[in-house]
């Protein structure tokens, strides 16, 4: 995906009037009760049916049956969902306001490519066979693809255009390097045709201690990036106008994208479209300003990233779908109603 050549219009982001603060705050308060809801669905609504009773007996006793299911395995998935969601939406509010665009996702700058990469690496090369392996060598392969990409941008002279097409070459030659070793090595295709896809069923305590720091800096980092990005996005002119420091922000941001992306990948796999959509929409309410789009993404990330993974547990009982491909048959539809929209708007 390219940076789309007619940036959308944008507004300065003075102080809003205290009336529209007031609505957004209310927003972001029904937006936290939404996902304390879903988050309960999710702990009580599973591929193996249970009642209420059964649900809060195994919340509440330390071993048996119940607290298997639903602590072992829902509780664990949705604190997973929890931290990728809030991970998802950030880093693609940081990237479409370091790229200047709205329909950017973090796909775009290959980390969700140089994750995968290193797992299939690491199976068919290294031996590894746990998850909790994975999660290293998918954080440090989205990692060395974001610092390649933004070398190859450019670094201090980066703009959003060469990141844009260093990170879409990048993705087409790693995705042609996984697809080949995939094809040649059976036990890679066994292994990583199941991780691909996206899933949160294979949370555990330790998995979500693993990446836990990582979203812990990615996130305060890209809270504290809110107000330079906000220059940024409105053009280097105007940025360096109002006293923004483009190349550290932009670096800073790379970073911040980065890590959120790299570490949600690492945990669960490359989960599509929640990127994209979540800020998208959210921009349409909140307006340009990343100090409200980011704290409404964090939040209504996880309410699309946990309400695909109830769906998928339902679906198709006593199986389920993974998360990732729900999301995926969501998110096309509304990517493709979304550039439909933005292409009538600039006729």
């Amino acid at each position: 995906m390219l940076v789309d050549s007619v940036p959308e219009q944008r507004a300065e982001t003075a102080p809003a009037p205290p009336r529209r603060r007031a609505i957004r705050s209310v927003g972001l308060l029904a937006a936290v009760a939404v996902l304390l809801l879903v988050a309960v669905a999710s702990i009580a609504v599973g591929a193996k049916e249970l009642s209420v009773a059964q649900v809060l007996h195994g919340l509440f006793q330390d071993s048996g049956t119940y607290a298997d299911v639903v602590v072992d395995e829902r509780l664990s998935r949705t604190v997973l969902g929890l931290l990728v969601g809030a991970a998802l939406g950030l880093s693609g509010a940081v990237l479409q306001a370091l790229t200047r665009n709205p329909l950017a996702d973090p796909g775009l700058l290959g980390i969700n490519a140089g994750a995968s990469a290193a797992v299939v690496t690491a199976i068919t090369y290294f031996g590894v066979t746990s998850l909790t392996g994975y999660v290293w060598f998918a954080f440090f392969g989205a990692a060395a693809v974001g610092a390649l990409v933004w070398f190859l941008g450019g670094s201090r002279g980066a703009t959003p255009v060469r990141l844009a097409l260093a990170g879409t070459a990048i993705s087409a030659a790693l995705y042609g390097y996984l697809q080949a070793v995939m094809i040649m090595d059976d036990a890679a295709l066994a292994r990583m045709r199941f991780w691909t896809v996206g899933s949160l069923s294979t949370a555990t305590d330790g998995t979500i201690r693993q990446v836990l720091p990582f979203l812990v800096v990615g996130t305060l980092l890209a809270f504290v990036l809110a107000r330079p990005l906000n220059a940024v996005a409105m053009g280097d002119d105007t940025a360096k106008a109002l006293g923004a420091h483009l190349n550290r922000t932009r670096a800073l941001a790379m970073l911040a994208a980065t890590v959120l992306c790299g570490a949600a990948t690492a945990a669960c796999g490359p989960i599509v479209f929640v990127g994209l959509m979540v800020p998208h929409i959210v921009r349409s309410f909140t307006g340009p300003d990343l100090r409200w789009i980011m704290p409404y993404a964090a939040v209504l990330s996880p309410v699309l990233l946990l309400v695909s993974d109830v769906v998928g547990r339902v679906v198709a009982r006593p199986s389920e779908v993974q998360v990732g491909i729900i999301t995926a048959i969501i998110g096309g539809p509304v990517f493709i109603f979304l550039v439909r929209r933005r292409r009538t708007a600039q006729l």
